[in-house]
């Protein structure tokens, strides 16, 4: 695994608009970067973590089973007990799963190492599934990469066919899509899923989380009054769950993407059970809940992080006793959990993080991030990746 400079594309900034991405600068910042890429061997990216993504996946599936079946576990990942059948009876429906993507700490030799679960709304799915391929195509075309060049990318493909399996598996032919205002990289994230489901076959109509009415009768509905009934939504469970509306969640009768035992698969607390569960596994990091007596044995040092966080928020290092706050945020009312600490891999002046991304249940691909801090952040920079 190394990381190698590149020449960046002529006008790529004028062609990123065209293509719709206009979130790649942020604040004045870069937030695509190409002015370098990572390259992987082929056994890098299937046996460290094509694999174990997999693998990791079904142990995650293990402990959701385990917690649906227990009141007791339901409160330690901190779902509201009105929601507990709602959730109960999604995982119990099999209700299908759009995507998810695993975050691992990788260096290019020994296990990769799991940190948490993206199980409900992760984004960057345009740059890895469209804009980094587009980048591979066109670097290859112009002679700046070998011509043997592939990527870890099958994304869009997977995609695509997920959406027609949902449409069949549902019986149906239209589906709303949703996120908040007021932001280019979810909007921009749920036009892409939009043009996927398109030329999946289905209709697809938008509207925004803070448009969706509650009709008399107890359903949701658009800025038409028209009834949704199937939507993918980027807007995370834990938050719905705790909104005004959410005792109208049960009765609605939607079909979300994601599903509502995704508020179990996305939440922290699922990294003290699967050490629980598969203790010593090779892909793990030892975790506890934070009012739990860690084996100091098992860790050096350990970082502190919610039960629900998002985007690296409210993260502390303990170390020798001693606690030091990495990053601050609005999180941590429902509590924490520890997780053995283990240091993102340095290339030059850069930690990197490796997001490896799921269709279903089958691996897709990987997108990489890179910060100048040991937390990834939701304005890290983006990389492309090639296999050679």
């Amino acid at each position: 695994m190394f990381r190698l400079p590149c020449q960046p594309r002529n006008g790529w900034q004028q062609l990123a608009t065209e293509f719709g991405f206009h979130f790649h600068t942020m604040y004045g910042e870069p937030y695509w970067d190409e002015s370098a890429y990572y390259q992987f061997t082929l056994k890098q990216i299937e046996q460290d973590l094509e694999d174990p993504t997999a693998e990791l996946h079904q142990m995650c599936l293990h402990v959701l089973d385990k917690v649906v079946s227990s009141e007791a576990l339901m409160r330690r990942f901190c779902i509201p007990e009105p929601h507990w059948d709602l959730i109960r009876d999604s995982y119990l429906a099999r209700d299908l799963s759009l995507y998810a993507r695993l975050d691992l700490v990788y260096d290019g030799s020994g296990p990769a190492k799991l940190l948490e679960n993206n199980a409900d709304t992760p984004t960057s799915l345009y740059e890895t599934g469209f804009w980094q391929w587009l980048w591979l195509q066109q670097q290859v075309d112009n002679g700046t990469l070998p011509r043997q060049s592939d990527q870890f990318n099958s994304l869009q493909e997977k995609l695509v066919n997920r959406f027609k399996d949902i449409a069949a598996h549902y019986h149906i032919d239209q589906m709303h899509f949703a996120c908040c205002k007021d932001t280019d990289e979810d909007r921009g994230t749920v036009q892409y899923l939009q043009d996927c489901a398109a030329t999946a076959g289905l209709t697809t109509d938008f509207v925004y989380i803070e448009d969706i009415g509650l009709s008399d009768n107890g359903l949701f509905t658009d800025l038409r009054d028209a009834p949704i009934t199937d939507c993918f939504k980027l807007y995370p469970w834990e938050f719905m769950l705790r909104e005004p509306f959410a005792e109208a969640l049960s009765g609605a009768q939607v079909h979300w993407l994601e599903p509502s035992y995704k508020a179990i698969l996305s939440n922290k607390a699922l990294l003290p059970l699967l050490w629980r569960e598969f203790k010593g596994h090779p892909n793990l990091l030892p975790a506890y809940f934070d009012n739990d007596t860690p084996d100091e044995r098992e860790a050096s040092a350990w970082i502190k992080k919610p039960v629900f966080s998002r985007e690296g928020a409210n993260i502390s290092l303990i170390e020798n006793g001693k606690e030091s706050v990495l990053s601050d945020g609005p999180y941590g009312e429902e509590g924490f959990v520890l997780q053995g600490y283990q240091r993102l891999p340095r290339f030059e002046d850069n930690f990197t993080l490796i997001g490896s991304w799921l269709i279903g249940d089958e691996p897709a691909g990987i997108s990489i991030r890179e910060d100048s801090s040991q937390i990834t952040q939701d304005l890290s920079r983006y990389l492309p990746h090639i296999i050679v």
